[in-house]
């Protein structure tokens, strides 16, 4: 284990006003551990160096932290979480957050829970399922403070797959590449239908990284309406 990427990881930490301690960082160095052995027999991601790990899948989730939307205790949903990403940061830099990651392959449940039970958190919701299915499960639809997603696909579509998990007042929060402009005006439409505003776009500096990253910050303003999200496959064949 480099001290050099160690101590990269601490100061970026600390830059997001995280308080940092030794146990912290060995959760995260776990976390890479696992993801990398994983990712020999199944695709998780294309990032498994320690350095880059924990600029561009660990640094880059937590950046959030340094802007106060993310509280203790809050309920969190990572919808379509994929490698865990941003929700198992999240879970490791502020432990009293109520996480729920959902993914629609079993086999990265499994190793969602193999990081989770690894470094020691008994206490996370781990869902194997779609986003547009459970978005209308009354169990999870409008229950959380916070929905996130790091994920491709365009916003207009996100919006449609992570808004009727947020409850009224609550926040989804997006982590999408610098251009993110043409996505927004495109977006219009989906906002006023799904009941949000956009309140905050953050650039996000990474170490490393000439290319930075947004954070996109939308409120819950009103009560998104039953017919959304639409079914399986409809909000990235026809985006609102």
């Amino acid at each position: 284990m480099s001290t050099e990427n160690i101590e990269l990881l601490r100061d970026g930490l600390k830059g997001y006003n995280i308080n940092v301690d030794d146990s912290m960082l060995e959760k995260f160095e776990k976390y890479r551990e696992i993801l990398v052995e994983y990712n020999k027999v199944m695709n998780l991601t294309g990032i498994t160096e320690q350095r880059e790990v924990y600029i561009k899948h660990f640094l880059d989730s937590v950046a959030i932290f340094n802007n106060g939307y993310i509280e203790d205790e809050m309920s969190v949903i990572d919808v379509g979480t994929g490698a865990g990403f941003p929700g198992l940061p999240f879970k490791i830099v502020n432990p009293s957050i109520q996480l729920t990651l959902l993914d629609s392959l079993n086999k990265r449940i499994k190793f969602l829970k193999e990081v989770g039970d690894s470094i020691g958190f008994d206490d996370i919701e781990y869902v194997h399922g779609r986003a547009e299915d459970f978005g209308k499960n009354k169990e999870f639809r409008e229950k959380f403070d916070i929905a996130t997603a790091r994920a491709v696909a365009n916003l207009p579509v996100l919006l449609e797959l992570c808004v009727p998990y947020v409850k009224l007042g609550g926040y989804f929060i997006c982590l999408k590449g610098p251009n993110v402009e043409n996505e927004l005006e495109k977006s219009e439409n989906a906002m006023k239908l799904l009941g949000v505003e956009l309140v905050e776009s953050i650039d996000v500096e990474l170490p490393d990284e000439e290319l930075n990253h947004k954070i996109l910050v939308f409120e819950k303003t009103a009560k998104t309406p039953k017919r959304f999200p639409r079914k399986a496959g409809t909000p990235a064949k026809e985006p609102l």
